[in-house]
């Protein structure tokens, strides 16, 4: 039992400091996987808090792993292992069962599972987590309970130290899309081999007062115009495709309605987009900002405001005259921009740059060495 429980301690530890490392990465991703899960179950009041969730949730899973490892405070932690686990085990299985949820975001978008991988991994560490808690009185610290502390509480100090940094400077590892290099036109079709959806033609019509559907292969045999009246028809899906863009709902629109995303990445010049979600936040950035903006403007390099909120010139003009707007979906903006605001460089639609609103002294360097 005692190389069981080791064992055990050891694949849950080593995973939940894993998975907690590979979210701290992107705190944000968590957070709107958070507010997807809350407008499913019409818990809208809840949306504003998903990001302090978010953070607390991560920093608890490498504390609890590194503590798991150490033996350090196992009536405490087996019990909070053992309700986390049982939380996701329940989320990974509504993800699966419901189909309203794709992914859960267990290992983030570095690491996309689909529900019923998340779900199966989620029934092993149960399996492994319960020993654990049975058995917690058994499990011996490695170490005096001063060094297990001061090991907890650096561990802590981390936790919470890297997902500030992540969520001023952007990801350190960036698995999404909008990564440096990708080119967000092709990102925007269908990978190629990709399957569709399998779907079916389906009636309805209504039948004695009932509303019934039916394939075209299942028409009823007593089928006359007189009893059946038809109500309309729609593709039913049997079976779901991977025919999905890396990249969706990615558009930019001016304020008069007009569609330009294809024309400005296909253009051969740099160009410069400054992503903002909800609205447009100045702080002590702008200053870098505006001198970004202006050195591109000496170099003819056209800048952009890409938001998803209502394009209103004083918008613009608060933070610079020399800023188009530009309107774009909210979740391309969120995917985009996991800083709020960030500045990205494009050419040909590669993104050749980007920097969150803290890192704007490096893109007024690479704008300088840019000869256009």
């Amino acid at each position: 039992m005692k190389v069981f429980l080791n064992i055990s301690r050891f694949i849950v530890g080593i995973l939940f400091i894993f998975s907690g490392l590979v979210k701290a990465n992107d705190p944000l991703g968590l957070s709107y996987k958070m507010q997807e899960f809350f407008e499913v179950w019409n818990l809208h009041g809840l949306n504003s808090f998903t990001l302090a969730f978010s953070v607390m949730m991560i920093a608890f899973e490498i504390i609890a792993g590194v503590a798991v490892l150490l033996g350090w405070g196992m009536r405490f932690f087996s019990w909070m292992l053992l309700l986390l686990i049982i939380f996701f085990t329940f989320l990974t299985g509504y993800a699966l069962f419901s189909g309203k949820i794709k992914e859960c975001g267990c290992f983030g978008d570095c690491i996309p599972l689909k529900a019923n991988q998340s779900f199966i991994k989620d029934l092993i560490l149960l399996a492994l987590i319960i020993p654990i808690f049975i058995f917690r009185n058994k499990i011996l610290p490695l170490f005096d309970s001063k060094p297990s502390m001061l090991i907890l509480f650096f561990t802590a100090v981390f936790s919470f130290s890297f997902q500030w940094y992540t969520l001023t400077h952007l990801p350190v590892v960036d698995c999404l899309p909008y990564k440096i290099g990708s080119n967000i036109p092709e990102k925007m079709k269908i990978p190629e081999g990709a399957i569709p959806d399998s779907t079916v033609i389906t009636f309805r019509y209504e039948y004695k007062g009932q509303k019934i559907e039916f394939t075209a292969d299942e028409f009823p045999e007593d089928f006359n115009d007189e009893e059946y009246t038809y109500i309309d028809r729609y593709d039913k899906v049997v079976r779901k495709g991977n025919a999905v863009p890396p990249i969706k709902d990615f558009s930019l629109i001016t304020s008069s309605g007009n569609d330009t995303t294809q024309i400005l990445l296909s253009e051969n010049q740099y160009q410069l987009y400054l992503f903002a979600l909800n609205e447009v936040k100045t702080g002590s950035f702008t200053q870098y900002l505006n001198t970004a903006l202006n050195l591109a403007a000496s170099k003819n390099i056209p800048a952009f405001l890409v938001t998803n909120a209502v394009i209103d010139e004083r918008i613009t003009e608060s933070i610079h005259s020399h800023l188009f707007p530009l309107r774009c979906d909210a979740v391309a903006i969120k995917t985009a921009a996991r800083a709020n605001p960030t500045l990205y460089l494009i050419k040909n639609g590669n993104i050749e740059g980007k920097w969150s609103y803290a890192d704007l002294d490096r893109a007024i360097k690479e704008i300088q060495n840019i000869s256009n």
